[in-house]
């Protein structure tokens, strides 16, 4: 499976057309109100250039946040964009590889990010997110998941400007239900699809509190 993600070329090219992602910023609103009050740790898989963990930060200006990236160029764009700030650690670290050991968190959110590593890795990925989690903490992740048959993924693409042959080859996309399967079988609580158009879901799941 290629990974066009390692090339600064094609992470400059999804941040070009990132903000113009129909209903992003609904699907972004929506995790943001799944925010535990008061959340004072945040860990960002897959962070880009930061454009979650920013608005995360802004909705809790208590908290403090991990962002991981492996792309060189989404790590200068952390940089870049958290310059004026002590509130953020970036930590480089790619997916294929356990999570680092960066402490707990209130709020381990993602974006776009998990569909791009194997199914078996996805899953063992959300039982390190369990372990990052203190009590009552939750799971936000905002995801490219699969369309239940061809013609619906290519009506998903046609609504993004993409075709099959266009689409990113880096996708390893799955279905909602499995990975709602997989969350509760690890033991989440409130297990759920909270918003989804197409191809665009976030999922959520808090680890129970004593």
């Amino acid at each position: 499976m290629t990974n066009e993600w390692r090339t600064a070329e094609h992470a400059r090219a999804y941040l070009a057309h990132a903000d113009t992602l129909p209903h992003r910023a609904e699907g972004e609103a929506e995790l943001l109100e799944h925010l535990p009050a008061g959340a004072r740790r945040v860990l960002d898989l897959g962070s880009g250039d930061g454009r979650l963990l920013d608005l995360v930060l802004r909705r809790c200006p208590e908290s403090r946040g991990v962002a991981l990236d492996f792309s060189p160029a989404m790590l200068d764009g952390l940089r870049s964009r958290f310059a004026g700030t002590d509130r953020v650690e970036i930590v480089a670290h790619a997916f294929e590889r356990p999570l680092p050991a960066v402490g707990v968190f209130d709020a381990v959110v993602s974006s776009f990010a998990i569909h791009h590593v194997e199914h078996p890795r996805k899953r063992s990925l959300y039982r390190e997110v369990w372990d990052r989690l203190g009590p009552g903490g939750v799971f936000l992740n905002l995801e490219h998941v699969a369309s239940p048959t061809p013609r619906l993924h290519e009506f998903f693409l046609s609504a993004i400007g993409y075709t099959v042959e266009t689409e990113d080859p880096s996708n390893q996309l799955l279905d909602v239900w499995t990975q709602l399967r997989w969350l509760e079988e690890i033991g989440f609580d409130d297990v759920d699809c909270a918003w989804k158009w197409r191809e665009m879901a976030l999922l959520v799941a808090t680890r129970p509190a004593p």
